[in-house]
């Protein structure tokens, strides 16, 4: 399965977007945090600034919402042209129906789980879904650091998506560096997320192919 690298532009600066953006070339995506000072405390961007993001790139946009009432939502950013829309299970009131909306507006569907929430009581939901998002960091914030103690949910999570026949890829996010992502991916991560770690290089774009190449040198 090929590795992904998705830069957060939660790290970038937020004055000057569309110039992070073109600097991350050989990134796979842009992975998009959008956060609500509820759910999470913290306040971002919302569903303005991606509608601008999307005339601005025609890279993959992945969108993350850190948000309550996802239900709401989550549909508005597929209908702005995210290619991804990402909601937490413990915010969506009805994962199964919000899925299948994000799938009729052309979306891929993502499923989110805090470090503490466990992967099994969702097992029967992965045909609906196109990604599991493990967070590695508690959410809310950039610049943490990788949790260890998620591995263990991310081979539970690989073991069960491999008991499917769906093309699901397993993302983590939260303190992914040349350091980290070894053991991500070694946990069974394909799709990374990593924010200061690419924007605060002084070569963005050369710290996206230094994590890739770290990410490929893994055996699973």
């Amino acid at each position: 399965m090929p590795n992904r690298i998705m830069p957060s532009i939660l790290s970038a600066d937020f004055a000057n977007l569309q110039r992070d953006i073109e600097a991350i070339p050989g990134a796979d995506a842009v992975h998009v945090d959008v956060m609500d000072n509820h759910f999470v405390p913290n306040l971002t961007l919302g569903l303005p600034v991606v509608q601008s993001i999307r005339r601005a790139t025609d890279k993959f946009l992945d969108i993350h919402l850190m948000i309550e009432d996802p239900d709401v939502w989550a549909p508005g950013f597929a209908e702005a042209g995210a290619e991804s829309v990402t909601f937490h299970a413990e915010a969506a009131k009805a994962p199964v129906r919000l899925a299948r909306e994000l799938r009729a507006r052309d979306a891929r569907v993502g499923l989110a789980l805090k470090p503490a929430t466990p992967i099994e009581p969702y097992a029967d939901l992965l045909p609906e879904i196109d990604m599991v998002l493990i967070m590695t960091v508690e959410p809310g914030f950039g610049g943490q650091k990788f949790l260890d103690l998620t591995l263990p949910k991310i081979e539970r999570t690989r073991a069960l998506i491999g008991r499917t026949e769906a093309d699901i890829w397993l993302q983590v996010d939260g303190g992914i560096s040349t350091e980290t992502i070894e053991r991500a991916a070694g946990a069974g991560a394909d799709s990374f997320v990593a924010g200061s770690s690419v924007f605060s290089a002084d070569d963005p774009d050369a710290m996206v192919t230094a994590l890739r190449t770290a990410a490929d040198g893994v055996r699973r």
